[in-house]
């Protein structure tokens, strides 16, 4: 965006309490297009399912979309199981005795294994870390059967290792992963993981909304950026302010549900 408009851009990391600081510190801030941030799935909705928080979806003027990083399972090389159906042929046959790991109690990875195991019939055990890093070492060291990860850190993952990915959660094949098939091919259509894009304080002017999607129009369309986000192995998925929204508004229906069947914070 500093390239394309010209002005300055600022990057200030607010970490903290699973996203909600830095979501809460732009929906906190005048609404006059100089402070933007980063919405990003699933924290963005589930944070306010399951507790007070100091944020919510509709504090934002949401922007736009950037990427899209799906959500995958993956074994260790050496395991029996090959297939997702192999998988959930192995949960069905022995509940509760399969483990795969996650980032954590409500992550991506954690959130995305829920909905899995609804589709499927399946329960496995979850095994919380504090990062996928350590979810790829337990995972490489044999210590747990399955991992959760998002698709760019799983082709990271598996370089020089021993390490099969065994889905996608994406409606059609990531071209960053052509030859790992999707849920849908086995017969679960589940799509989830993370999606990435810009929100701003709600309630800017609309000179100021025109000429932000404008810059990010331009931005999106950049050579650079989109070689850069490539090397990152990160797909593309620009959805503009009004689909951008009505995508969200559409899971957080489906998060609040499974909240109500399989809350993932009780």
């Amino acid at each position: 965006m500093e390239k394309v408009s010209g002005a300055r851009v600022i990057v200030v990391n607010r970490p903290g309490a699973g996203g909600e600081i830095g979501m809460a510190s732009v929906v906190d801030a005048p609404a006059d297009g100089y402070t933007l941030g980063i919405v990003n799935t699933p924290n963005a909705l589930t944070i306010p399912i399951e507790r007070p928080a100091k944020f919510t979806l509709g504090g934002f003027d949401l922007l736009a979309n950037i990427v899209d990083d799906p959500g995958t399972l993956s074994v260790h090389a050496d395991s029996a199981i090959r297939t997702l159906n192999d998988l959930i042929l192995a949960a069905r046959g022995a509940p509760d005795t399969l483990t795969y790991g996650t980032a954590g109690i409500g992550s991506a990875g954690h959130i995305s294994m829920l909905l899995f195991q609804s589709a499927a019939g399946i329960r496995l055990r979850h095994i919380p870390f504090k990062g996928t890093s350590d979810v790829r070492t337990a995972l490489i060291g044999k210590q747990i059967d399955v991992a959760t990860a998002n698709l760019g850190e799983a082709l990271m993952f598996a370089r020089g290792q021993p390490w099969r990915t065994l889905g996608q959660m994406k409606a059609q094949r990531s071209p960053m992963a052509a030859d790992v098939p999707t849920f849908a091919e086995a017969g679960y259509p589940v799509e989830s993981g993370s999606l990435r894009g810009l929100g701003a304080p709600k309630g800017l002017p609309p000179d100021t909304l025109a000429s932000l999607t404008r810059i990010i129009d331009a931005a999106m369309n950049d050579p650079e950026f989109r070689d850069a986000t490539r090397k990152a192995e990160q797909d593309i998925l620009y959805l503009k302010g009004d689909a951008y929204a009505t995508t969200l508004q559409g899971m957080d229906t489906q998060f609040r549900q499974l909240w109500q069947t399989s809350p993932w914070n009780p």
